[in-house]
């Protein structure tokens, strides 16, 4: 009886085995299978194995996907002290010990003229002496402009003169940063990296954080990493800037036998295969081909021109075999462009393995059923 139960179930999952297989969810193909339809005569896309002689000429062809079209302004140093703006607001102290002054009584040598805003035409208004531009200059130049003008009615007047900035000498932070807001300059020397400190440093869930700077109708865009690895590009802000941080926008595709299916922010500037698959999670064990790591990557017509100044074809799959020295290092080298579709091909003897999963099944349920012992 435990025999021919035995075989019963053999020739059950034989029969059940095509309506089985049809149920099973689709993998990755074999890296065979892309290599043979490459080979067909009315193959729609170019295969290209890399390896170190290919790399520099990939290279040299046009870019694909979201490219970073934003220049950068270089940085340099700034004087360390700040000048006054329209909307700036100003606190004059003037001391005069005449008893017959004209600002200041017997008993209090001091008048004080508070929150004095600095009108749109650069100028504030003095008691006794009138509207004085004082735009453009120093605190200090101001203080000794302001005595000068002062002195003829108020020969022994002396002036101190404080500053609160106003919007023109102010920066707005608005995002990517612990604390955004608006910032005021302390002086001509403050720089983008310098702001991002002030706003609290950078929310470290951005994935490589770019940075934007709008002033005026222009908009200019650096990666962070570019200027912490360059810090001659810290460059110095000017007032009604506004710097956005905001997470790098291109992306790539992970597909078949890797660790983790799905679309992969670009951690950072560069990246390579092997950084791409390190992002998504490597390959899974036993099933993937170490042997057929492929890049999927579709050119502008405008780039195919068969030899090396570009592509066959407009869609074009790189192959990389990570089981060689001359594969790993290509794979470090080779440089991921957004848009990507990065897919692990699954070893050749999966489609085996997965035949005796069935007949494992098979068997299990009847020995949980209590048929074999």
């Amino acid at each position: 009886m435990l025999k021919f139960l035995f075989w019963f179930a053999a020739a059950a999952s034989l029969t059940l085995l095509p309506a089985a297989c049809s149920r099973l969810p689709g993998g990755a193909p074999a890296s065979e299978e892309i290599l043979k339809q490459s080979g067909e005569a009315d193959a729609d896309f170019a295969f290209y194995r890399v390896n170190r002689a290919l790399l520099p000429v990939v290279a040299t062809w046009p870019g694909t996907g979201k490219q970073e079209r934003l220049r950068w302004l270089p940085g340099h140093q700034g004087a360390k002290t700040q000048i006054i703006q329209p909307g700036d607001q100003l606190t004059l102290s003037i001391w005069d010990s005449n008893d017959n002054s004209l600002l200041t009584t017997g008993e209090q040598k001091m008048v004080q003229l508070q929150d004095m805003k600095v009108a749109s035409n650069g100028t504030i208004f003095m008691p006794y002496v009138g509207d004085v531009n004082v735009r453009g200059l120093t605190p200090d130049l101001a203080r000794r402009k302001l005595q000068e003008t002062l002195e003829p009615v108020v020969p022994s007047a002396q002036v101190q003169l404080a500053m609160a900035e106003g919007r023109g000498n102010s920066v707005d932070l608005v995002s990517g940063v612990a604390n955004p807001g608006t910032y005021p300059m302390p002086d001509r020397n403050y720089t983008v990296m310098g702001l991002i400190a002030a706003g609290g440093g950078i929310s470290p869930t951005l994935n490589n954080p770019q940075i934007r700077l709008v002033r005026g109708q222009n908009i200019y865009g650096t990666s962070v990493e570019r200027l912490l690895d360059n810090p001659r590009l810290d460059t110095l802000l000017r007032g009604g800037d506004r710097v956005f941080v905001e997470e790098d926008s291109r992306y790539f595709l992970s597909f078949g036998a890797t660790g983790k299916e799905d679309l992969h922010i670009f951690t950072k500037d560069e990246m390579s295969a092997m950084d791409a698959m390190s992002v998504a999670g490597g390959f899974q064990d036993g099933k993937a081909d170490p042997k057929g790591l492929l890049i999927l990557r579709e050119y502008p017509a405008s780039a195919i021109a068969p030899g090396q100044r570009g592509p066959r074809q407009q869609r074009v799959v790189f192959s990389l075999d990570l089981t060689s020295a001359d594969g790993l290092f290509s794979a470090r080298q080779f440089q991921i462009n957004p848009g990507d579709l990065v897919m692990a091909t699954e070893s050749p003897i999966n489609d085996a393995l997965t035949i005796s999963n069935i007949f494992g099944n098979f068997f299990g349920v009847f020995s949980r059923a209590g048929i074999i012992e």
